[in-house]
């Protein structure tokens, strides 16, 4: 599906065909489309077809005046999803006198810009729009580990109520998450790190700046992402060992009252075999035998507690 926006007063304004200055936003192309554009344009058709894959890596090419900046964006996941956050890449290229951006599906950061949360954006400055992309996606990675931070704190403090099996797998999630994440800004440091030394991009002083903040806010996103991995990575570890204690601790209990119940049976046992044995003949044989049945027990108990197994 190809969308065409152009920047006016009262903002992006939709459009029928690409003019000199226009946004034109490719979402899942077909065939056709790509083929139509390529031929415009004239730009390569891996230019097009690379952002389709969603496990493209971040980069940064120029070919014959036309310019590919692909970075990886996140997105949330709809809540039935099993894994909350993913990333997904965005093609942002621009050629001759507009700016394309190709993805396979909508993603959260291009929609900022329609929806009108984004100010002071102009599709006819394709320079500063490209940074602006960026930027916001530095921006939408921190706001989602702000979320995933959020969750896993409420998992915790469930896990300290009741463990379950949900609980950890919803941990498990969120990790996977935080991988994707952790990738993709490294990937996407990488890239905007060859602005630094291109002159490619022709930044003006303003363009600079935002490129500058843009960068800030990426090595922030990759260390709070970090920073988030290693805590759910050790709160797992935590309370794995937890569960494996408390299974221990019931095995010991188990352990311990079968040893208590065996050592009555045990007596019990002995005096219902059909041979001549002690006091059988005496009116208190029965409490004879519950006598030695409770000692037996209760010396079994105090052997278990001095040895601190119970």
């Amino acid at each position: 599906m190809i969308s065409i926006y152009i920047s006016g007063p009262a903002g992006l304004v939709p459009i029928d065909s690409w003019q000199d200055g226009c946004w034109i936003k490719v979402v899942n192309p077909t065939e056709k489309e790509i083929a139509s554009l390529v031929e415009h344009f004239g730009v390569w058709i891996e230019f097009f077809t690379d952002p389709l894959d969603t496990d493209e890596r971040a980069r940064f090419e120029v070919d014959e005046g036309n310019t590919l900046i692909l970075i990886r964006s996140p997105k949330r996941e709809p809540e039935e999803a099993v894994i909350p956050y993913i990333t997904l890449p965005i093609s942002i290229i621009l050629t001759g006198k507009v700016i394309i951006t190709v993805t396979l599906t909508e993603v959260d950061v291009l929609e900022e810009f329609l929806s009108g949360w984004v100010r002071n954006f102009d599709t006819r400055t394709r320079t500063r729009f490209a940074l602006q992309i960026c930027y916001r996606t530095a921006l939408r990675f921190l706001r989602y580990l702000k979320d995933i931070n959020r969750m896993s704190n409420q998992i915790e403090m469930n896990l300290h109520r009741d463990t379950t099996n949900d609980q950890l797998l919803g941990l498990f999630n969120l990790h996977k998450s935080l991988v994707y994440f952790t990738t993709s800004l490294r990937s996407n440091s990488l890239m905007v790190e060859k602005f630094s030394y291109s002159n490619l991009l022709d930044m003006s002083d303003e363009e600079h700046d935002l490129y500058e903040e843009m960068v800030i806010e990426n090595k922030q996103a990759l260390e709070m992402a970090n920073i988030y991995t290693s805590i759910i990575m050790g709160m797992t570890g935590t309370f794995a060992s937890i569960i494996n204690n408390n299974v221990n601790l019931v095995m010991k209990l188990l352990t311990s009252i079968t040893i208590l119940i065996a050592l009555p049976t045990m007596i019990a046992s002995i005096y219902g075999m059909n041979i001549d044995l002690p006091m059988q003949h005496s009116n208190f044989a029965f409490l004879f035998v519950i006598f030695c049945a409770l000692a037996a027990s209760s010396l079994g108990l105090i052997i278990l507690v001095r040895w601190k197994v119970l």
